[in-house]
């Protein structure tokens, strides 16, 4: 939802033109503005007054599973084991790419329609440093893997299990054999 609050009726015709749009992304449909609010039942007129492009109403479908992967950063920040928090926190960062289609698209956007989506961005980017680092300073992670290198690494990972194929529930095994290789080459084996 907007920061702003909403008259009743905006709110409705806001959540009805987001659950639209949603419906579109799953089924891989390119966002086009009057065709979501034909969908809606709304005015095109409606639609631009909360969503001025595309790209701002796919940040507004992506938003949910941004914050809920904020969620599970902090989380996992508050697990004493470094290594296993930064392990968690990578697994749902690659299930999320390959559940949510709005993700992929808007993490990789050089530029944010949205203040709120460049926010996500930056609040997952310092989790995930802080996790790294933590990892890093308990001995368990390479000292040479920058925070930089998790979101290529992660797409990378969902980018190669989608050229794979299969059901989700494939896809996300495969992604999860994919994750420990990669981590298998990143952890420090214990000394002594």
């Amino acid at each position: 939802m907007p920061t702003t609050p909403l008259r009743k009726d905006a709110a409705r015709n806001w959540e009805r033109i987001v659950a639209v749009a949603r419906d579109l992304v799953d089924q891989g449909t390119t966002l086009q503005l009057n065709d979501v609010a034909r969908r809606a039942g709304v005015g095109v007129a409606t639609v631009y007054r909360h969503f001025a492009t595309p790209e701002a109403l796919l940040e507004a479908v992506a938003a949910p599973c941004m914050e809920t992967l904020v969620a599970h950063g902090e989380q996992a920040m508050a697990d004493s084991d470094p290594w296993r928090a930064l392990r968690k926190f990578l697994s749902r960062v690659v299930e999320a790419q390959l559940t949510d289609a709005a993700l992929p698209p808007v993490a990789a956007a050089p530029v944010d329609a949205l203040p709120r989506t460049t926010d996500l961005k930056q609040t997952l980017a310092a989790v995930g440093a802080t996790l790294l680092d933590r990892a890093r300073d308990a001995g368990a992670v390479r000292a040479d893997l920058a925070a930089a290198d998790l979101v290529p690494l992660m797409c990378g990972i969902a980018h190669a299990v989608n050229v794979h194929g299969g059901s989700t529930a494939d896809r996300i095994v495969t992604a999860h054999r994919y994750l420990a290789t990669l981590l298998d080459g990143l952890r420090l084996a214990p000394s002594g």
